[in-house]
């Protein structure tokens, strides 16, 4: 929770044999699961078969969606997002799903990433006469399918992810078709599910769940799966490209309910919190997690230690998250707001703070602070991952190399700007030993310098708004 990354956004379609009253309603339950992948906007788009018709606004799913606009919202098909802006202004422009209506019909787009060609495609369509309205990846995602789409769709779609560089996870429909889509390296989750004879894509299965859809399996990276009147058609002509999928999902962005390419979220963070207490001891009488994402891994770590469980920190769940906050004033209420230690759990405790990660080092600080005037003896804090280094390109916020603590300060200065009484990070190869995975399996960009694929560097105006 402290100084939280912002992940870009949660991506929802269904596919059914026939007009379904409920569609808009199974789409808005799978979003309201994904509600942790992007809390600024939502929005639902759908087809009977002739034309497409959307609803999207500002705020949660709960907030843009009444009976009345679900009600509206029946088909046969449909896709639906919820949305973190990464770069973009969040206004109701940049929301999704974005539509668009060109020669052959309507089209509609959801996507979960960023792409790091995005200036070049821009100017490209620019230069032959795409004149754009939003400042979102998915506009171009949507002009090249359309430009592409002389027959068959997924041949059009085929040709856009050749042209496509970064992380995607996409749910696409036309007014008889909805496509799902993973970037190469599958750095962006994406799972195929069924319910009775619907199809349903997620960007995580705890939305499968929710609809009470099966689950199937993860979409492979690199496949284009088609579905329409003729059944599933899968393609994937990019077998060759080495996995990478993001490692922060299992540190913090998806939902611990939630399986992506084969391990439980849960499971990992559970076995983070162990491993971290194996590398990092303390003398201490209390292990507490900062929630919600702190609290799995502090379970782990009380287990592997001997030392007792308990909840000292309370969580107000209806306060806007903190990186939200333009100030330290702001920032520091919004903590305050958010979280709230139980005195008499902690007064006089020797306590193991265990949390998910540090990114500015403001928020750790202040929950150091909150829990020595709770009248803790000594806070010592404990990370489930290792120092944020470096920045991302493929649709976290992270802030620039100059703002992130780890790439600034040694372990030892953290400590000490954070006022703990002693600061342990998880290793590298803990936090991957920690999913099952080999190394190779994952996008480690954030915590070592290396990316799947290669970026363009800080500060080089690789996305449009940033020319």
């Amino acid at each position: 929770m402290s100084d939280e990354l912002k992940e870009a956004c949660g991506v929802l379609g269904i596919y059914e044999n026939r007009n379904n009253a409920g569609l808009g309603r199974d789409i808005f339950y799978g979003l309201y699961a994904l509600q942790h992948r992007g809390q600024e906007s939502a929005g639902i788009a759908v087809s009977s078969g002739n034309g497409i018709r959307y609803h999207k606004a500002m705020g949660l799913a709960s907030e843009v969606f009444n009976d009345e606009i679900l009600d509206d919202l029946t088909g046969r098909i449909g896709i639906g997002h919820v949305r973190y802006s990464t770069t973009e202004p969040n206004t109701l422009i940049n929301s999704q799903p974005l539509v668009v209506r060109y020669k052959r019909g309507s089209l509609a787009v959801a996507h979960n990433g960023n792409l790091v060609n995005s200036l070049e495609l821009r100017t490209e369509l620019q230069e032959n006469g795409v004149a754009f309205q939003t400042e979102i990846d998915s506009e171009i995602i949507a002009f090249l399918i359309a430009q592409a789409h002389s027959g068959d769709i997924a041949e059009a779609v085929e040709s856009c992810m050749g042209k496509l560089k970064g992380s995607y996870a996409l749910v696409i429909m036309t007014e008889d078709t909805l496509i799902g889509m993973r970037d190469p390296n599958g750095i962006r989750p994406l799972c195929l599910g069924k319910k009775g004879d619907s199809y349903v894509l997620s960007s995580e299965s705890c939305a499968l769940d929710t609809i009470d859809a099966e689950f199937i399996r993860d979409v492979e990276p690199g496949e284009i799966i088609i579905i329409n009147n003729k059944g599933l058609q899968s393609i994937n002509k990019n077998k060759e490209t080495s996995k990478a999928v993001c490692i922060f999902e299992f540190v913090y962005f998806a939902r611990p309910d939630s399986t992506i390419d084969g391990t439980n979220v849960h499971m990992a963070r559970l076995e983070a919190g162990r491993l971290l207490a194996q590398e990092h001891p303390a003398d201490a009488d209390l292990v507490i997690g900062v929630p919600d994402s702190g609290t799995i891994s502090a379970m782990g770590y009380a287990q592997a230690s001997g030392i007792p469980f308990g909840i000292g920190l309370i969580k107000n769940h209806y306060v806007g998250r903190t990186f939200i906050k333009s100030t330290q004033n702001l920032r520091t209420i919004g903590v305050k707001l958010k979280l709230n230690p139980i005195k008499e759990v902690v007064q006089g405790k020797r306590l193991v703070m265990v949390d998910d990660s540090i990114v500015r080092g403001t928020t750790s600080g202040l929950i150091v602070k909150i829990l020595k005037d709770a009248g803790a003896k000594e806070v010592h804090v404990r990370i489930s991952s290792p120092p944020v280094t470096d920045s991302c390109y493929f649709g976290i916020d992270t802030s620039s190399r100059k703002e992130l603590i780890g790439a600034q300060r040694k372990v030892e200065e953290i400590r000490e700007y954070i006022g703990a009484d002693s600061l342990g990070y998880l290793s590298l190869d803990g936090l991957v030993k920690s999913t099952g995975f080999p190394r190779e399996k994952f996008c480690l960009g954030c915590f070592s310098g290396e990316y799947p694929i290669d970026v363009p560097g800080e500060g080089k105006g690789y996305l449009f708004e940033k020319r």
